[in-house]
């Protein structure tokens, strides 16, 4: 991150400690011990549905996530498959830790209307936990990242979370319109293929040279959106995360378009979910030999 900026009073070699740590429990299912008490996260994506464990520090140890398409834009428009597939996930994550999860945290988009959010804390107790607090997806991507003064904007599937934050704390947060489901539809009408098959393409490095300039308008229309978002705000620079921030150039079309400075941190699909379990209450450690897992 740039130094110019006060973007740098967050600890970026920590940042990208936790987010490496993330992306092996979550992505390749690495337990980690950790100390203290557990807290979880749950992340109803478009594209993806993760639920990430982190210890009292908020270093993760244990997670697993399942693309999925039972969330549109902030949704829950397959409210059964949501329930189904989240209590497959929770049941992974607590065999892998040997014990159950009584409680998560949840996030959703920022420009969703009351009874979406209540839609995501019934689908979390249709798991089996608690609903220990819900939050929008920018501010819990700040849980991880520790802006001091700067946006967060969140690229989701179907919508883009903006979060803008001074002195720590974020003072507003807006949604867009756009998100990684339309580089989808760009690149399907485009090759002539499937969305799902487009979305497979989309994440593999070996075609994403060829696509970027297939998705460099949307990511460019995503910019001017950024612009117009942050109008009036003084922010010195952005952090872009979600799943199409890792595409190779994405903050740089994106941060042309928004006038502004933009930093990708390693991992960025895992930002969110992560700074999500940061916001779960204690979840209490469980001998193995008294522990019960579903």
């Amino acid at each position: 991150m740039r130094a110019d900026t006060a973007l740098d009073r967050s600890d970026t070699g920590a940042v990208a400690a936790a987010l490496a740590a993330a992306e092996a429990t979550v992505l390749h299912g690495a337990v980690y011990a950790g100390q203290g008490p557990l807290h979880v996260g749950v992340d109803l994506g478009t594209a993806v549905v993760a639920v990430v464990v982190t210890d009292g520090a908020g270093a993760p140890v244990a997670g697993a996530s399942q693309p999925a398409t039972v969330v549109r834009d902030g949704v829950v428009v397959d409210f059964v498959g949501a329930c189904e597939l989240l209590g497959e996930l929770v049941a992974q994550v607590e065999a892998r830790l040997g014990q159950p999860l009584e409680a998560a945290a949840a996030c959703y988009p920022p420009g969703v209307g009351a009874g979406e959010v209540e839609a995501v804390r019934h689908v979390v107790e249709s798991a089996g936990l608690a609903c220990a607090a819900l939050v929008d997806e920018p501010t819990a991507a700040n849980a991880v990242l520790g802006l001091w003064e700067g946006a967060v904007v969140d690229v989701g599937g179907g919508t883009t979370g903006i979060a803008v934050v001074h002195q720590g704390v974020v003072t507003r947060t807006l949604d867009e319109p756009t998100g990684g489901h339309h580089l989808d539809l760009v690149i399907a009408g485009g090759l002539g293929v499937s969305v799902e098959e487009a979305e497979r393409r989309k994440t593999d490095p070996a075609w994403q040279p060829r696509l970027a300039p297939m998705v460099r308008p949307v990511l460019e229309k995503l910019g001017a959106l950024v612009r117009q978002g942050l109008a009036g705000e003084d922010v010195p620079a952005v952090v872009l995360v979600g799943g199409t921030a890792a595409l190779p150039g994405a903050g740089e079309v994106v941060g042309a378009w928004a006038g502004l400075p933009v930093t990708v941190p390693p991992a960025p699909l895992l930002v969110t979910p992560l700074g999500t379990a940061r916001h779960g209450s204690p979840v209490a450690r469980v001998a193995p030999e008294t522990a019960k897992v579903r």
